[in-house]
């Protein structure tokens, strides 16, 4: 982007994080995912790299599973929408709220063996799950192959065009992969109709020079 536009690296950086802020889905509360007859699947990843390849200063120790990484939980309708967000940890208190605000009560809510996800999936009136553990992957209807085939998309692509996310970043690119995953063609969405969206992201939204700097924003 910085050799096509012929800016500078940094005015680059900043605006290609005032698109993705504009991508971020917005308003509240959001329509839920799923219901009757619909699954949803869940399950949390990890973002970053090795803990041994980082400098001294800059390693951390944190994350069930996920040493010196970053938590993304993920809930995926199954032929529809994903929705991903960066936690601070996986554990109930931290994803119940999660779930229980952007899920359906009557959806069937899919989990694999993992604590926290199957925890609070269980809840749900309707779950099942595999056990990765003893090699089931796929039991009839019930599988977490839609939610691990978004986050391979995720993963290929911060590693393969980023290479690098920080934390205080994670969310907006985290947003860019969302929207690139529920604008896609097969949920019938033209290249017009999905411009259109972006463009209509920025409405109610401003992301000012200073901001993109700040943890937690």
């Amino acid at each position: 982007m910085r050799r096509t536009l012929g800016v500078s690296l940094k005015s680059t950086w900043f605006l290609m994080h005032r698109i993705r802020e504009a991508l971020r889905e917005g308003g509240s509360p959001f329509n839920p995912l799923g219901g009757e007859g619909k699954i949803v699947e869940i399950d949390e990843s990890f973002v970053g790299g090795l803990e041994k390849n980082k400098h001294r200063s800059k390693r951390k120790h944190h994350g069930t599973g996920g040493t010196g990484k970053e938590a993304v939980f993920a809930l995926v309708e199954r032929g529809g929408r994903v929705r991903s967000h960066h936690v601070t940890e996986v554990n109930a208190k931290t994803l119940r709220p999660i779930l229980q605000a952007q899920v359906d009560s009557k959806t069937f809510v899919m989990t694999d063996e993992g604590g926290a996800a199957k925890k609070i999936g269980s809840e749900f009136e309707h779950h099942d799950s595999v056990n990765h553990s003893i090699g089931e992957y796929v039991r009839g209807d019930v599988h977490t192959n839609t939610i691990e085939g978004y986050f391979s998309i995720m993963k290929r692509g911060i590693n393969g065009i980023y290479h690098h996310v920080s934390q205080q970043h994670l969310k907006r690119y985290l947003a860019e992969f969302d929207f690139r995953y529920n604008e896609r063609m097969k949920l019938g969405v033209s290249d017009t109709e999905r411009t259109a969206k972006a463009i209509k992201g920025i409405v109610g939204k401003r992301l000012t020079y200073r901001r993109p700097n700040q943890a937690g924003i």
